[in-house]
């Protein structure tokens, strides 16, 4: 596939491309790399220890058959590098940050692993590069929409509740998970087994993961969410004492919570999670036909008027659902690859442009909405929806 349509016109960032090193050519991996070449202002470098999968790309990214999970390695392969940004699977975030830091080569990845994320902010204090992790589409993309509809009621108002949904779903689903893969198995079954950060009567708190079961219905389509680990990134910590409740959860079709509460609780292969991916990777097909279905509520007071008076309570909210696309070269991004990648490349560009911190750590929510849907990359997700409506 060379795709060469996924970045839009080429911003001025520099006079030299700025080169950056992209770990980890599956899915996700391959696209993030496509999209920073086809700009004209990145010059990558992509990394994967597996030859097979660093063919059919677009000319004039360069590849190196390494595993950047062994230090000295990973040290070697950022050696000269502005950025990197990590596809790695989550338990790689760490190592590779660690590295990162000692170099000061700003530091991007997609984790929604809470531990990692939490080890990274210390690893932050005192560096000279940008540390950002879960920049995809929950966490990442989720965080800023949250965080813009959580402003309008803390200026002055009350932010009562702020309810955060995300789905990557096949378009089809025909088995009785009624789900296909479309991302990273390991990275799907943390969300399921590990515990969930959320903001209940004003404090911290953590949530099971696959409780918090709830129904409804979008353009007549029903679906079903629940508590899963990692989505809301940063913002328990951002919003803790300032919000009431906060919370997120995933989105499935009817009927997938029950059956992966029978297949980790009832069989207890949360305790096997290396056979459970196993039984995923082998018996779940993956699909290119898969829609992101967005949706964000924001409930609360508005900031007083010029006479001392509260507003009504008012309820602001975002919702989009968005498709993949067809590369102009030959094959297909699917929806799950264009907003995870899209993410990731927003952040790295507002880093670049200047617009965001130029070291320590910095969290997804500290990229303006209006900033991030402007950005080239960031676009996708304006230009891509299925259906999308603010308010």
């Amino acid at each position: 596939m060379q795709p060469s349509t996924l970045a839009r016109p080429s911003h001025d960032l520099s006079h030299r491309p700025v080169p950056v090193v992209v770990l980890g050519a599956g899915n996700i991996g391959r696209i993030i790399a496509a999209m920073l070449h086809d700009s004209g202002d990145y010059r990558v470098t992509l990394v994967d220890r597996d030859a097979h999968r660093l063919t059919g790309l677009p000319d004039g990214i360069a590849v190196r058959t390494a595993d950047p999970t062994e230090p000295a390695t990973c040290a070697a392969l950022l050696a000269g590098a502005d950025a990197v940004l990590n596809a790695l699977p989550f338990h790689a975030a760490i190592g590779v940050a660690t590295v990162a830091a000692q170099l000061g080569v700003h530091y991007f990845d997609l984790t929604e692993d809470v531990a990692a994320t939490h080890a990274i902010g210390i690893l932050a204090h005192g560096a000279r590069a940008v540390l950002m992790p879960q920049c995809g589409l929950a966490p990442g993309f989720i965080g800023v929409v949250g965080n813009d509809l959580a402003r309008r009621f803390l200026d002055g108002g009350e932010l009562l509740d702020l309810r955060m949904r995300v789905g990557a779903l096949p378009r089809y689903p025909d088995n009785a998970l009624k789900y296909n893969l479309t991302w990273s198995t390991e990275g799907l079954i943390n969300e399921y087994c590990n515990p969930c950060e959320a903001i209940v009567d004003g404090r911290r708190v953590e949530l099971p993961a696959l409780e918090g079961l709830e129904s409804f219905a979008v353009d007549g389509v029903e679906y079903e969410a629940f508590n899963t680990s990692g989505g809301l990134g940063t913002l328990p910590e951002t919003l803790a004492g300032r919000a009431r409740h906060v919370d997120y959860k995933s989105i499935r079709y009817p009927g997938h919570c029950a059956q992966m509460k029978l297949l980790l609780n009832d069989l207890r292969l949360r305790e096997r999670r290396d056979w459970l991916r196993e039984i995923f990777e082998r018996a779940i097909p993956v699909t290119e036909q898969d829609v992101v279905i967005v949706f964000a509520s924001a409930t609360g007071y508005p900031a007083v008027d010029s006479e001392g008076r509260r507003g009504p309570l008012t309820q602001a909210s975002f919702s989009t659902s968005i498709g993949g696309m067809d590369a102009p070269g030959g094959g297909h991004v699917n929806a799950i690859q264009l907003t995870t990648a899209a993410g990731i490349c927003t952040a790295l560009d507002l880093v670049v442009s200047g617009e965001l911190p130029q070291s320590g750590f910095v969290r997804q929510e500290a990229m303006p909405l209006d900033r991030f849907l402007a950005n080239r990359f960031g676009q996708h997700y304006a230009h891509h929806p299925l259906r999308e409506t603010i308010a």
